[in-house]
């Protein structure tokens, strides 16, 4: 946050971006890893010796030995230390395991559900084709689709012709004969042919 801050000569307006102070704050609030896979994390531990560093189970069995050599070597107050480094990371250690083992249990119960009833969806439909092949008369007969609606594309080969219609031709028009008109000959129907006659 930009505030005020104290400086030898007074009080100054803190203008640095709070990204570095952020950062480091919760870098600080972090030691304790919540969650992940502690129990094979590799842990930088500050005791009265300097830094042992490992997996939690090394760190304890690095204490405990140096808890071993502090009561060798009659150092009530090292040992004492030891003991209590190593008796943290023991319960770390235990935490971890306590979570990890609920974790698999849970997994597990959700397996035995998830078997359970694929058992069951099984054993119904078993049952189903038993009464089905009992009773053809209630087996799901398939639906026929129309050839329309198939959803295929119709190929040219698949296609069957058209029958062609016949196109019929009007009669020509007859010409007029103007010769059987002025002979006054009207037996006729006006065809050519009987004019011919």
């Amino acid at each position: 946050m930009r505030g005020w801050a104290a400086t030898k000569t007074g009080w100054k307006r803190d203008l640095m971006k709070p990204s570095r102070s952020r950062s480091r704050n919760k870098n600080r609030s972090n030691n304790r890893p919540s969650g992940g896979n502690i129990v094979n994390r590799v842990f930088d531990s500050s005791g009265p010796e300097g830094k042992v560093r490992g997996t939690p189970q090394q760190i304890v069995e690095k204490y405990t030995q140096l808890h071993r050599d502090a009561v060798l070597s009659n150092d009530r107050v090292n040992a004492e230390n030891f003991a209590q480094h190593a008796e943290h990371y023991t319960r770390m250690l235990a935490e971890a395991q306590k979570e990890i083992d609920a974790k698999r249990e849970e997994q597990e119960k959700q397996n035995r559900d998830r078997q359970a009833e694929r058992d069951r969806e099984r054993a119904e439909r078993l049952k189903a084709q038993e009464e089905a092949a009992a009773d053809p008369a209630k087996m799901e007969q398939p639906q026929v689709a129309e050839a329309s609606d198939s959803g295929l594309v119709e190929t040219p080969e698949q296609a069957a012709p058209a029958p062609k219609k016949r196109r019929t031709r009007k009669p020509k028009p007859t010409p007029v004969d103007n010769s059987s008109e002025n002979s006054g000959d009207n037996s006729g129907n006006g065809t050519p042919s009987e004019a011919a006659e």
